[in-house]
């Protein structure tokens, strides 16, 4: 396979893994970016998903999507069970072209900082876990290197991802135009930075693995801030509460619908942008 390099400031070196020819079996390009993790670097791989045909002149809207605990590893395989590959069904990517980048968080290591015994959030740190800080590295360097529609960035995440969603949308309000977690938690403190984001949140009743309180709290936390999230809670649906919520036609439609009021407010230049229905 070929590779391109891309400087990203000081912090981040990307490199782009091309397909070397045309038996590539999957539409999801393998890529890899490599950053600063205690002053040595380390490569982060990733897949990306891009509209089937991208036309002159047209942008596209971005998801970045953060997987749970059982697809971490460093196959950049496993990351792309569910939404990756439901995006990547002709049906999807004819009724919502997009660029869609899922990076493989490490073994052993998360999205964000929480207790694995209790399921609570850590407090909100400052500074990213390495594995997030390499999740926001690839999506900047999709932005900057394909023709997507900055003002219609979307985060979403399951579990694990679920609760690296409620904490990347904390740590980068003005980056998405809408968020939806699914099945995760995060810390109600940083709920008045996301009173003012298109906010939907799925969770399963009788989850046995992440307590449905964590999102309901989480929920009540963003209200009382002033926000207005949509919640929707599953009746009798246990732990995988992602597949009734990213196969649900609503919440893609909802989803796609979402649009930051300016492409000032993500801090870079929007040019046309088009979803076909």
């Amino acid at each position: 396979m070929n590779a391109r390099i891309l400087w990203l400031g000081a912090a981040a070196l990307v490199s782009f893994i091309l397909p070397s020819d045309a038996s590539e079996p999957t539409p999801l390009e393998a890529r890899e970016v490599t950053i600063d993790v205690e002053g040595s670097p380390v490569g982060f791989a990733y897949r990306l998903l891009r509209p089937a045909a991208c036309e002159p002149g047209v942008r596209y809207p971005v998801i970045l999507f953060l997987h749970g605990a059982g697809e971490r590893g460093d196959d950049n395989e496993r990351q792309v069970k569910f939404l990756p590959t439901w995006m990547a069904e002709p049906r999807h990517r004819d009724t919502y072209p997009c660029f869609l980048v899922a990076p493989q968080c490490r073994t052993e290591r998360s999205w964000s900082r929480f207790d694995w015994d209790t399921k609570q959030a850590a407090p909100f740190q400052t500074t990213p876990t390495p594995d997030m800080a390499a999740a926001i590295a690839a999506l900047e360097a999709v932005l900057a290197t394909e023709p997507c529609e900055p003002a219609r960035v979307y985060l979403t995440g399951l579990s694990m991802g679920g609760y690296g969603s409620w904490d990347l949308a904390a740590r980068m309000p003005d980056r998405f135009a809408a968020v939806v977690t699914i099945c995760g938690g995060g810390d109600e403190a940083t709920a008045p930075r996301l009173a003012d984001l298109p906010l939907w949140c799925f969770h399963g009743t009788d989850d046995p693995l992440v307590p449905v309180e964590r999102s309901r709290s989480m929920i009540a936390a963003v209200r009382a801030a002033g926000g207005v999230p949509v919640y929707s809670e599953l009746a009798g649906v246990g732990h995988d509460s992602w597949t009734p919520a990213y196969r649900n036609p609503a919440l893609l439609d909802w989803l796609f619908a979402q649009r930051r009021r300016s492409a000032a407010d993500a801090g870079i230049h929007s040019g046309n942008s088009r979803v076909d229905r």
